[in-house]
């Protein structure tokens, strides 16, 4: 009996060998990052120039190109189209030099934060894309603050070098002291605005220099290489050009930090490149090096039912994943709704039964796709690191996990204080039923939060930010057909009340509610009233973010 077991391990380790060392190569070749700015730096532009260089697109839509109908093709929401900006999060996977690509494409305003914290959650590294002229500004401030809490490693891209810009050096010295990280420059411009000729790769001092293409930023730059001591470069710079270049080198090589990937793997120091996503002048080498730098998917953290803190391996662990963002109407012709799921371990095949933890039950996960913003592309299999769409019947939230074998959870997502109220009715009550199900669906996806009166008389919505409201009445009327009225509520603040709400001595101005999920929220007419709340209420907690 020894000698059969024995002999039929001998037939299955070789197999799960085989499994595990293409699982291996699979999540090897594997690249998953977010992009993150400011609102304008340029990282739409950006994501869709990664879709050129890589093949899927012929020519760039540009996304100031409005007059001329094209659009970023990661910028598929007709409202977006309209405002020329990112508002929600959009996933699309593709291939770049035998690399398999996830990028997240994320919001830049900060009325969108939390789609973009969300976003965050799914990726292994993140892009910052700087605007040259700006610098670190406000929102990239905070997106960055996310990503080091959560210890993401990120490289940094500093943008529109083809305009009026600001001295690098300047540029690398804000980037430490504002987000309190080393900077590493790989790369460095060779001129700036209308002198942008190209970069010089600091390790090899290969110098890049692009040429202008008759297609503008729509087809990929033609480059010119050239070291530094070749004539030929001499006569495409001019004297006091490279001159200026050898001095910076030389001040970088000798103030400079220079680059470690172990620093950068615990996001302690972030490379920097220079470039143009608009004319595509310094694109090709930051997506070379972009490859090799930003790490394949790895060990995730997760917690048993009963609290003990676990790591969940891409390889060891079988399948799991978790859902980070819903998404309704998708496709125009269908009321349908499409769950985002992050791939944590092992290997998923098309029709996977799973359980949901969270309901605690068996289901199937069907249809599944991999995206190229709302196009969908059926899938057989699927590896950590990846992003897959999946059918939503109604039985997904936000932070869902679902698993095939171990029962675990990865951590809940946050949920962020709103600052903007209202009561929002439809203007026609024969569009009630529409209206109903159009925000049940909105706010399951998290375009606004819900929140209801003690008494559960009355409803209203809530938001981060009040753009929430613009996007909330733009889909109520082009995915539902319901217009509606909204009718702002005096309240700027607002905080989860943590403690005995019967002795909580409320400001005389300020109102209780409840979340969606019946936990309480104060809503403030003002900060001051909120300070003053905590103040009257030492033994009861006010917080900004819940989990």
């Amino acid at each position: 009996m020894n000698q059969i077991n024995q002999k039929m391990s001998n037939e299955i380790l070789p197999t799960l060998n085989t499994h595990q060392a293409q699982l291996k190569n699979e999540i090897a070749k594997r690249r998953t990052f977010a992009i993150i700015s400011h609102p304008d730096a340029g990282k739409t532009t950006l994501t869709e120039k990664l879709l050129l260089y890589s093949g899927m697109i012929r020519t760039a839509g540009m996304v100031r190109g409005r007059k001329s109908g094209k659009f970023a093709v990661s910028d598929w929401m007709g409202m977006e189209q309209e405002r020329g900006i990112s508002i929600t999060a959009s996933a699309m996977q593709f291939e770049y030099q035998n690399i398999i690509i996830n990028v997240l494409d994320t919001p830049g305003h900060q009325d969108f934060s939390e789609d973009t914290y969300r976003t965050l959650t799914a990726a292994d590294s993140a892009v910052m894309v700087i605007d040259a002229a700006k610098g670190v500004e406000a929102q990239t401030r905070k997106l960055f603050e996310v990503c080091h809490l959560r210890k993401i490693p990120v490289l940094t891209f500093i943008n529109k070098m083809d305009l009026p810009s600001r001295d690098p050096l300047d540029l690398l010295s804000e980037v430490e002291q504002v987000l309190q990280i080393q900077s590493s420059p790989l790369n460095w411009p060779i001129g700036s605005g209308q002198q942008f000729k190209g970069v010089v790769d600091l390790i090899s001092e290969q110098c890049m220099v692009f040429e202008k293409s008759v297609a503008g930023g729509a087809k990929p730059a033609l480059i010119q290489n050239f070291s530094l001591q070749d004539e030929k470069l001499k006569k495409l710079l001019s004297f006091q050009e490279l001159n200026q270049l050898q001095q910076e080198m030389r001040l970088l090589k000798e103030a400079g930090n220079p680059f470690r990937q172990d620093l950068f793997l615990r996001g302690e120091i972030t490379p920097v490149f220079f470039g143009s996503a608009l004319t595509n002048f310094g694109l090709e080498p930051f997506f070379d090096a972009f490859i090799h730098l930003a790490p394949p998917p790895g060990i995730r953290l997760a917690r048993t039912l009963d609290g003990q803190e676990i790591q969940v391996h891409p390889v060891n662990n079988s399948f799991s994943a978790y859902v980070f963002k819903l998404q309704t109407n998708m496709n125009p012709h269908h009321c349908d709704s499409m769950a985002f799921l992050r791939i944590c371990s092992g290997r998923f095949e098309k029709d996977l039964i799973v359980k949901h933890i969270r309901l605690n039950r068996q289901m199937r996960l069907s249809q599944p796709s991999s995206l190229i913003a709302r196009e969908r592309n059926s899938l057989l299999e699927a590896f950590p690191g990846d992003i897959i769409g999946v059918m939503n019947s109604g039985l997904f939230q936000i932070g869902d996990t679902v698993l095939t074998d171990a029962v675990f959870e990865f951590p809940p997502l946050p949920q962020f204080q709103p600052e903007v109220f209202a009561v929002v009715r439809p203007i026609e009550i024969s569009k009630r039923k529409s209206f109903d199900k159009g925000l049940e669906l909105l706010i399951l996806e998290g375009t606004v939060q819900l929140l209801k009166r003690l008494d559960d008389l009355e409803i209203y919505v809530a938001a981060v930010g009040s753009l929430q409201f613009d996007v909330l009445k733009f889909r109520l009327k082009h995915e539902f057909g319901v217009e509606i009225d909204i009718q702002l509520l005096p309240f700027k603040c607002s905080a989860w009340l943590i403690g005995d709400p019967n002795s909580f001595q409320k400001p005389s101005q300020s109102l209780v509610v409840k979340d969606f999920k019946n936990r309480l929220i104060v809503l403030f007419s003002n900060p001051w009233e909120k300070d003053y709340a905590q103040s009257k209420n030492p033994h009861h907690q006010l917080l900004d973010m819940i989990i």
